[in-house]
C-alpha cells in the first residue's frame, strides 16, 4: 500500500507538472501529430523516391507548411498596406463616416465628427503598432511552430513505431476497450478534421465571390482572413463579412450589395456552415456520433476549451460513448477477465 501511494502521488506530480509545462503548446503538438497521420499516405509515396525516410518527411511537411507561409506573407503585406492608407487619409475617411452616419434617420443632426475622427485614428495607430505586435507574438509562435514541426516529423516516420509501443503498455484484458477508444478517437477526429477544413473554406469560398462580385478591395485577404479567425470560438466569418457589408453602406453608398453580403453571410456561412453542414459532416464522417452529439462536441468543446475545443469536444464524448458500450458489454470483459484468470492459475500450478 506503501507503494502504491508514492507510485501514485509521484505520478500525479509529474503528469501535472508534465501538463503546466506544455499547456502553451499542446494544441501544436495535437496538431503535428493529427496532420502527420493524414498526410501519412504522402510522405508513404515519397519514401520510394527519396530512399530516406528524413527527406520524405521533410518534404511532406513542407508540402504543408508553404502555402500556409506564403499565404500569411501575401496577407501581412497588403494589411500594412491597408494601414498606409488609412494613416494617410485618415481625415477624408473620417468624412466619408461621418457623412454616412448623418443619412441615418434621426441622426442628421449629430456632432460624431469628432468621435469618428478619434476612432480613426486609433485605427491607423493599430495598425503601425501590427509590425510590433507581430514580432512580439514571434516567440510563442515559433515555439509552437517548432513542437508542431517535429511532432509531425517524429510521427511520419515512426508511427508504426508508436502505435506498438502504446498497444504493448495495455494489458490484454483491456483489449476490448482499447480497440472501443482507438475505433472511436481516430474516427471522432477524422470527421471533426475533415468537417472543420471543408466548411472553413466552403465559407471563405463564399466570402472571396461576394467580395470579387462586389469589387471589395483586398478581397483574397478577407478569404485568408475568414479561412483562420472562423477557427477561434465566438469570433467567426461574421467579423468579416459585417465590415465588409458596413464598407460598402460607408464609402460606396450600395445598400443592395451590403444587404446581401450581411443575408448570405448570416444565413449561409453562420446558420447553415457552422451550425448545420460542420457537424452533419463531421457526423458522418466520424460513424461514431450523430449529429446531435456531434453539435454538442464541437459547439461546447470550443466555447469551454477555445480553439482546442475543435479537437477536445469530440474526442471526449467519443470516448465517453466508448467507454459506455464496452462497460455495458459485460459478456464481452467477462470473457476477458476469466480468460486472464485462467491464464494465471494455469500459470501458478505449472
Amino acid at each position: 500500500m506503501r507503494r502504491l501511494l508514492v507510485t501514485t502521488l509521484l505520478s500525479s506530480i509529474v503528469i501535472l507538472l508534465f501538463l503546466y509545462m506544455v499547456r502553451h503548446v499542446i494544441v501544436a503538438g495535437v496538431l503535428g501529430a493529427i496532420i502527420a497521420v493524414y498526410v501519412r499516405p504522402l510522405y508513404l509515396r515519397l519514401l520510394p523516391v527519396t530512399k530516406r525516410p528524413a527527406p520524405a518527411a521533410m518534404l511532406t511537411i513542407a508540402a504543408v507548411i508553404v502555402p500556409i507561409l506564403a499565404a500569411l506573407v501575401y496577407s501581412y503585406a497588403e494589411l500594412s498596406e491597408l494601414a498606409r492608407y488609412v494613416d494617410v487619409n485618415r481625415d477624408a475617411i473620417a468624412a466619408q463616416v461621418a457623412e454616412a452616419v448623418h443619412r441615418i434617420p434621426f441622426m442628421e443632426g449629430a456632432n460624431v465628427g469628432e468621435s469618428i475622427r478619434t476612432w480613426v485614428i486609433a485605427t491607423s495607430a493599430y495598425g503601425s503598432r501590427l509590425p510590433g505586435l507581430i514580432r512580439g507574438a514571434l516567440v510563442g509562435f515559433s515555439i509552437a511552430a517548432t513542437i508542431f514541426i517535429f511532432t509531425a516529423f517524429y510521427i511520419l516516420m515512426d508511427a508504426d513505431v508508436l502505435a506498438a509501443w502504446v498497444r504493448s503498455k495495455i494489458p490484454p484484458r483491456y483489449a476490448e476497450l482499447r480497440v472501443a477508444l482507438e475505433s472511436s478517437v481516430s474516427g471522432v477526429l477524422y470527421g471533426a478534421i475533415y468537417s472543420t477544413l471543408v466548411t472553413q473554406t466552403l465559407k471563405s469560398v463564399v466570402i472571396l465571390a461576394m467580395n470579387l462580385v462586389f469589387g471589395v478591395p483586398l478581397a483574397a485577404v478577407l478569404a485568408i482572413i475568414s479561412f483562420i479567425i472562423g477557427f477561434f470560438p465566438i469570433v467567426g466569418s461574421w467579423s468579416v463579412y459585417v465590415p465588409v457589408a458596413l464598407w460598402l453602406l460607408v464609402f460606396r453608398g450600395a445598400a443592395v450589395p451590403a444587404i446581401v453580403m450581411v443575408l448570405v453571410g448570416f444565413l449561409g456561412n453562420t446558420l447553415f456552415i457552422s451550425m448545420y453542414l460542420r457537424p452533419k459532416l463531421a457526423a458522418d464522417r466520424s460513424r461514431v456520433l450523430n449529429f446531435y452529439w456531434m453539435l454538442v462536441a464541437l459547439v461546447t468543446g470550443v466555447y469551454t476549451f477555445g480553439l482546442a475545443g475543435i479537437l477536445i469536444g469530440p474526442i471526449l464524448i467519443g470516448m465517453l460513448k466508448a467507454i459506455i458500450d464496452t462497460v455495458s458489454a459485460t459478456k464481452g470483459w467477462r470473457v476477458l477477465d476469466e480468460s486472464d484468470a485462467d491464464d494465471a492459475v494455469a500459470g501458478a500450478t505449472a
